[in-house]
């Protein structure tokens, strides 16, 4: 098996934070990946997966256990399930942005708006990756995955995943333990030929960010640029030149919360509904009809809100840091927490507990971090 050196997870996470691991090892292929787990949970020593590290939040201790590094890379075409569609097998290491790059080349739709996502294949479906309007559950088909319980490699469908907004039974949410412990293989999607003409963008999502009108046509490539751009306003690239990109991305999830609590936020709150709303329809037999309609069920949905603007609304502008502390706001966006350089977790763990207490305080809310931590707590 490639053991390397251990390094400090702070060289391998976008946060820059982390101790040194007690075993480092290198993988190359999925057979490399399965043999390297199964190892580590043999001995029934604390492992980590690592892909790009940048949705990983690292404690300052040294990790007591093995890091598996996945490098794995490729893509393999398959048959869509129509002739105007392709199905890409991609291995779990390779690097999510250049799929995206490739597909665009190749004329393939479905994840362009993700353009610019940092991180590895075999990560997205995990926290169902998302941007725009777009997330990978719209183009997921299966994942091939191992299982800790038993070691066993299977294929899952898509479906059998419980994706959800920035989540799956995959995921290892703050202070509990994922549904399903397993570390997927390689991913399949299945993507929509279009060629590199203009077409009407749907989504309205997605036509605000770009600033189109429905009736607006344009390319795969004009998107991919135009989201690149976005996100290069936002420190949402990754730049080794730039403070504001040594993050973990948006550590915060934007809040979902019911409809009649997002009633007591501002109004000027950004929101968007979970689900469409839909006219019940009631069919009563005709013989069973008394002339009284009964009143239409009444549905709790859920909205989501945009914890951007509770941050900056609770008194955090952009920028914020406390004195003589290396962690801060971005100055681009108040979502990403950033390493302004060495900073440590301990410090970036207490901005982001005044974050929390501030929107808390001011809006009854408590955000909920969205990169996985390690060896560290809010």
């Amino acid at each position: 098996m490639p053991e390397v050196a251990p390094i400090p997870l702070s060289r391998l996470t976008t946060l820059r934070t982390g101790g040194e691991p007690a075993r480092l090892v290198e993988v190359h292929s999925a057979d490399e990946l399965i043999r390297a787990l199964r190892e580590a949970w043999a001995v029934g020593e604390p492992w980590l997966v690592l892909g790009g590290g940048s949705n990983l939040f690292v404690g300052d201790e040294p990790f007591d256990g093995t890091v598996v590094r996945v490098r794995s890379t490729g893509v393999e075409e398959l048959p869509g399930s129509r002739p105007d569609t392709v199905r890409l097998r991609v291995q779990a290491g390779h690097d999510w942005d250049a799929l995206v790059a490739e597909t665009v080349e190749r004329g393939l739709a479905g994840i362009e708006a993700m353009s610019g996502i940092p991180g590895t294949v075999g990560a997205a479906p995990v926290q169902n990756i998302g941007a725009y309007g777009q997330e990978i559950v719209q183009t997921l088909i299966e994942v091939e995955l191992i299982d800790e319980a038993t070691g066993d490699v299977s294929v899952v469908p898509a479906g059998e995943l419980g994706l959800g907004f920035r989540t799956s039974v995959l995921k290892q949410h703050y202070g509990s333990v994922p549904e399903r412990s397993a570390v997927i293989l390689s991913v399949t999607l299945e993507l929509e030929r279009v060629g590199d003409g203009e077409r009407p963008i749907a989504g309205d999502q997605l036509r605000s960010a770009l600033g189109l009108d429905a009736a607006d046509a344009v390319s795969l490539r004009w998107i991919r640029d135009h989201v690149l751009a976005t996100r290069a306003r936002k420190g949402m690239v990754l730049d080794a030149e730039d403070p504001d990109t040594w993050s973990a991305g948006s550590f915060f999830q934007n809040a979902i919360v019911s409809e009649a609590f997002a009633r007591t936020l501002p109004a000027a709150c950004p929101r968007w509904p979970m689900s469409p709303v839909l006219d019940p329809v009631t069919v009563i037999p005709l013989a069973a009809f008394d002339g009284i309609l009964p009143p239409p069920p009444v549905e709790q949905r859920e909205v989501k809100v945009s914890a951007a603007w509770l941050i900056e609304n609770a008194g955090l502008s952009r920028g914020f840091r406390f004195p003589r502390s290396r962690a801060g706001l971005s100055t681009k966006h108040t979502l990403a927490l950033t390493n302004r350089g060495e900073a440590t977790a301990a410090e970036i763990a207490e901005l982001a507990r005044f974050v929390q207490s501030r929107v808390a305080a001011e809006f009854g809310l408590v955000l909920q971090p969205e990169p996985v931590l390690v060896n560290v707590e809010l």
